[in-house]
């Protein structure tokens, strides 16, 4: 899908590996939930849940740097006023990253 200028997402050449990604944190999450649903010990369920926080925010910041390195900087080179929309959305993505 592209955004409101027709351009095409800057991970779509990683899709594969995002997607591959994004399966084994959901593998990771049900085994979490059997975790709990077999009462594991305490500190064996939040050392599973500290992985998949790193995994999600491994993605996240692939997600930012490509948004940067591609949305951003194409719309720059162009001189769009698109740009500095661009920045502004990474600029907030960054900002909720930050706070989560």
């Amino acid at each position: 899908m592209s955004d409101e200028t027709g351009t095409p997402p800057g991970y779509l050449t990683r899709k594969d590996d995002y997607l591959k990604r994004m399966r084994r944190i959901e593998g990771q999450v049900k085994g979490i939930e059997r975790m709990i649903g077999d009462e594991k010990y305490c500190i064996d369920i939040l050392t599973q849940v500290s992985a998949v926080t790193k995994a999600l925010q491994a993605v996240a910041l692939g997600l930012v740097d490509e948004h940067m390195s591609h949305c951003v900087l194409d719309a720059a080179r162009a001189g769009s006023p698109q740009a500095e929309v661009k920045l502004r959305e990474a600029s907030d993505a960054i900002a909720r990253l930050v706070r989560s």
